[in-house]
């Protein structure tokens, strides 16, 4: 069995997938993981009847994934039959307003994000700001306090020793403290672990469109604590948004209304890309078909993707069988409601086959059309399954029961999640949004940079007879084919990215498909720099008429000090000169491995912060050394003149030479990449988050996307919310 993947893919897989041992050296192949999940993933049928042709189950599971027709969420095709095996995506915990439930939650948090998970909250039950404390006569630091407090331990607990954990924060519109919540991540160097949300309600949509004022609840009492404009706390959403891309919105009451089973609870919070309402404790198995795979010819393959359907549910179904959880109560309650989320990923790329461009009403009603059948299909595969091995232990009192369906495995089967990595390991468009660009540079060997193109546009550009050498390399500049007069508008409007798709459009494609969900869409809705407020209005809008459970937005070059901005003045900038080298220094030294041997690098600190670094390889002499030497005096040249630690380790961090090598579980791909991460290592630099506002991946320096309702990198697989 060979897999057939991309150069990207297997990097990604490299990096973040495939099994290490203690060193960092890779001990399986691409093809292993796929056969460790499948195997791990068909032993549960076992579970439930006990002359199960497990051998059956397991072919089918791995003919799933490495044809590429469906992949299951990241945490699941990491752990599977691994000794951690936690292999949910996303948690909600409940906060009540005590310093112990509060306490409580940041432990359980911390359990969660050690095993891969990401988690998200309500704060809103938190009493607002400088209300009574009445056990110690003091008063309340309010909620966005206590998220400041969430956001500090997840900085401190690394997911599998790798990357922090993602959070999601929701804050009912009627609590006292919302305004100071909405512009809580004004400030790009606050909650950065953390998206947040703002949950509307019904009555206060009724407001804005009536510009009438609303009552703001005290939650600790249930009292009124003031009524203020419904419209100008709107403003202050769409302000913050247009300037930061946060918050996201959620509409509270329209996702209750959907509440599968409202006899254990309302649902108050979701995970941290927004598209999975949970109620308190439970998780969510998530995975996506391709649906790029689902096309023969130019027209789907419906007996395929019914088929993947029926597979991929019994495949999200077992998961929630053998999964590890991380507590108890999670475990009782994901048994209880047996929630799945089938999404699919693809989308983009099964329109450019089918001939169907992006922004197109024959794309909105092709989203219905594919969604519903995935809707009916995983309902039809979940009450099979319920024939066999019962319905979800939580059926009674559930939407379901007393209706048209005596049967369902699965309280919920369908949601349209992110899928940044798995995209790229599938080699498909990341979920439901447009491509992410036509053409593009990589960074490879030797600081050059290689451009790729989107191997559809190949394909028919070759066709058609335009390809050339040098469109690659002219398109990669913006990534769009708009404005290049050699490519024929048939094909421009085939192959429109992000920021060609007006915003209307990107709505209507997500109303589309949260029309057949169970729970909901994970999208960004992409702006132009110069776009108004008010369309950022319009939009939100929009979402609420058209049925969306909640929308995020992103404004191109919104994030302060963003590299990639369109434009601007040329600035004049003062020469400056180094300060002297001091005649005293303090200093640590680090060894650290890479491909060239063993590299120890020196930082030496004086009374003015760092001030200089050495390294030295090993094996002395040769070009290597040279270089490195080279390297550590130009570092040491920018810290005296004043340069931040934080630009220097942006240079260097991400360069790649012909012999990378592992440590400790991270790979470094280069002398000067080592340096970056020993500096980073060394300091209280903040650069990962700081390499994300300033538009580069902190880990490749390539371009970050805002799609998915979250940042990702097409290059690296790099995620913000894990």
């Amino acid at each position: 069995m060979t897999v057939s993947l991309s150069q990207n893919a297997r990097l990604v897989m490299e990096k973040r997938y495939l099994k290490k041992d203690r060193y960092g050296n890779i001990k399986e192949t691409p093809e292993d993981l796929f056969a460790r999940v499948a195997k791990s993933i068909a032993a549960a049928d076992a579970i439930f009847e006990s002359d199960a042709d497990i051998e059956k189950t397991e072919k089918n599971f791995l003919k799933l994934l490495t044809s590429m027709w469906f992949l299951p969420n990241s945490p699941t095709l990491m752990n599977a039959g691994r000794r951690l095996g936690q292999l949910a995506a996303c948690f909600v915990l409940p906060v009540e307003d005590s310093i112990e439930s509060i306490f409580e939650a940041l432990k359980h948090t911390a359990m969660i994000h050690k095993s891969g998970g990401g988690t998200g909250f309500s704060f809103s039950k938190i009493r607002p700001e400088n209300d009574a404390v009445l056990s110690t006569a003091g008063i309340s630091s309010g909620p966005v306090s206590f998220i400041s407090v969430f956001d500090v331990a997840t900085e401190a607990v690394k997911q599998g020793g790798a990357r922090r954990g993602a959070n999601m924060g929701v804050l009912r519109v009627d609590h006292p403290d919302i305004a100071t919540f909405i512009e809580s991540k004004n400030d790009p160097g606050k909650l950065n672990n953390f998206n947040i949300s703002v949950a509307l309600t019904k009555a206060f949509m009724d407001a804005v469109e009536k510009n009438s004022d609303y009552d703001l609840v005290n939650p600790r009492t249930g009292k009124v604590a003031k009524r203020v404009s419904a419209r100008n706390i709107f403003g202050i959403i769409v302000n913050s948004a247009w300037q930061t891309g946060e918050p996201g919105i959620i509409f509270i009451d329209r996702i209750n209304r959907n509440n599968p089973t409202p006899l254990l609870g309302n649902i108050e919070a979701t995970n941290p890309c927004g598209e999975q309402p949970l109620l308190p404790y439970e998780s969510c198995t998530l995975g996506s078909i391709n649906l790029s795979k689902m096309v023969t010819g130019d027209s789907l393959n419906l007996n395929r993707l019914k088929r993947t359907v029926h597979d991929a549910v019994h495949f999200l179904d077992n998961v929630i069988e053998i999964n590890k959880y991380p507590l108890s109560r999670i475990e009782k309650m994901s048994k209880s409601t047996r929630k799945i989320g089938l999404g699919v990923m693809g989308f983009a790329d099964m329109l450019i086959k089918m001939g169907i461009p992006y922004d197109s009403d024959k794309a909105v009603s092709q989203a219905e059309k594919i969604m519903s059948l995935i809707l009916q299909e995983s309902g039809d595969a979940s009450a099979a399954l319920a024939k066999k091995r019962g319905n979800f232990p939580s059926y009674k009192g559930s939407i379901f029961d007393n209706s048209s369906t005596p049967y369902m495995r699965n309280a919920t089967t369908t949601t349209i999640a992110p899928t940044g990595t798995i995209s790229i390991i599938a080699g498909a468009s990341s979920g439901i949004e447009p491509i992410f660009a036509v053409a593009y540079s990589r960074r490879v060997l030797d600081g050059k940079s290689l451009s790729e193109m989107h191997p559809l546009f190949i394909k028919i550009a070759k066709k058609e007879g335009f390809y050339s050498r040098e469109l690659a390399g002219r398109i990669a500049k913006t990534g769009s084919v708009q404005s290049d007069d050699t490519v024929p508008n048939m094909i421009k409007r085939l192959f429109k990215t992000s920021h060609d798709i007006s915003p209307e459009q990107h709505v209507k494609i997500q109303a589309a498909f949260q029309k057949y969900s169970d729970n909901a869409v994970s999208k960004t809705v992409n702006f132009p720099a110069d776009a108004a407020k008010e369309n950022v209005e319009k939009v939100y809008l929009l979402a609420y008429k058209n049925g969306c459970k909640g929308v995020t937005i992103y404004r191109y070059g919104s994030r302060k000090d963003q590299v990639l901005s369109i434009g601007g003045e040329k600035k004049e900038f003062a020469k400056i000169a180094p300060r002297p080298r001091p005649e005293r220094t303090m200093g640590i030294t680090e060894r650290i491995k890479t491909g060239c041997g063993n590299l120890y690098v020196t930082i030496n600190s004086d009374k003015d912060g760092m001030c200089e670094v050495f390294a030295q390889m090993g094996k002395t002499g040769g070009c290597a050394s040279s270089q490195i030497e080279a390297t550590g005096r130009l570092i040491s040249l920018a810290l005296r003149s004043g340069v931040k630690i934080d630009v220097v380790i942006q240079q260097l961090i991400g360069i790649r030479c012909p012999s990378p090598s592992w440590q400790k579980g991270r790979i470094v791909l280069s002398c000067p990449d080592a340096i970056a991460q020993v500096l980073k290592s060394l300091t209280n630099s903040d650069f990962v988050e700081k390499g994300i506002v300033a538009g580069l991946c902190p880990e490749c320096g390539g371009a970050i996307s805002h799609e998915e309702g979250c940042l990702v990198c097409h290059l690296c697989g790099f995620s913000r919310c894990g």
